[in-house]
């Protein structure tokens, strides 16, 4: 499955769809951000399970500002549109995985 683009018009779809849900809020200036693109893309193509999102906070700012982010890269864990894990900065694929799975 490929990473789906979030923003208001489509959250509350993707918030409350029936698998887990793996948010990545980034920016396209930011350097971390880019070094996890590619892992974010490996885990949506590798785990059908999951629907795979990123929120781009410099367009999306009012959904950055629901989850409290403050921090890019920040990855947002939702099951049944409740948060289950949340981490800022740059994580390795395993736990990113970790973190789905928890």
């Amino acid at each position: 499955m490929s990473i789906i683009k979030i923003d208001s018009s489509n959250f509350e779809e993707i918030k409350n769809s029936e698998k887990r849900v793996l948010i990545d809020f980034y920016a396209d200036w930011c350097g971390p951000c880019k070094m996890i693109a590619p892992i974010i893309e490996e885990i949506a193509e590798e785990n059908p399970q999951y629907v795979v999102g990123k929120v781009n906070v410099d367009d999306c700012p009012e959904l950055a500002v629901k989850f409290g982010v403050s921090t890019i890269p920040n990855l947002v864990v939702l099951e049944n549109g409740k948060v289950l894990n949340q981490i800022a900065g740059a994580r390795p694929k395993a736990a990113i995985l970790k973190m789905l799975e928890e």
